[in-house]
């Protein structure tokens, strides 16, 4: 055990790392040349491995979304996280989720594959609806309770029903990138997004806070 051990955690630790730059570079290739354009073969070559290795880790292009999709999960969350050291501090908390936005914007060709995949998620059978189900369910659950710790230090409204609030902002997010997506990304998404979460905080601003 002391000699097999370290090696099955050095190969898990190896083929995790592969795997993520698997992510990685689809993500960018999706990003940039768009999904449909984007080969399998590409993307493998671009990682550094043999299609046979890409196979591996990714039985088919469709696999390999769904793991793009999750990986744009958890870099919005990662953003928000950022600022942890302040979570309590409201303003930092908007700034944060003003920085998941400039994010999106800054791989359009993610935003289109984000909302061609979040509509197929709506269909039960859907390979995607178990991972936007899940993962929507923990962001507002995340979101809402970094809003509590605000409002628990003082910086927002004791009163206001945070998982709702929370909703609202996801609901706000996705349904401007539609929208940017339909309009032939004519739609400020940046802008929009600024408007609502600036009147968002005025709203839960505590009284003593307001002008």
């Amino acid at each position: 055990m002391s000699v097999s051990e370290p090696k099955r955690r050095g190969s898990y630790a190896v083929g995790r790392k592969r795997r993520d730059r698997i992510v990685a570079v689809a993500s960018e290739q999706f990003a940039t040349a768009g999904y449909a354009h984007t080969s399998m073969t590409r993307v493998a070559k671009e990682a550094g491995i043999t299609a046979t290795g890409l196979l591996h880790h990714f039985p088919s292009k469709q696999h390999l979304l769904l793991a793009v999709a999750e990986h744009r999960f958890d870099v919005a969350a990662a953003v928000v996280d950022a600022a942890a050291d302040a979570e309590d501090d409201g303003d930092a908390l908007i700034e944060a989720l003003l920085a998941v936005t400039r994010r999106f914007v800054a791989e359009p060709g993610l935003i289109e594959l984000f909302v061609t995949l979040s509509a197929e998620a709506a269909d039960p059978s859907s390979a995607a609806h178990e991972l936007f189900a899940a993962r929507y369910e923990r962001t507002v659950s995340e979101l809402a309770a970094r809003f509590r710790a605000c409002a628990r230090s003082g910086s927002f409204r004791a009163d206001a029903d945070y998982e709702a609030v929370a909703r609202e902002c996801v609901a706000v997010s996705d349904g401007l990138q539609l929208q940017w997506l339909l309009s032939g990304r004519r739609t400020d998404l940046l802008a929009g997004i600024t408007g609502h979460l600036s009147r968002l905080r005025e709203t839960l601003r505590p009284a003593r806070g307001r002008s």
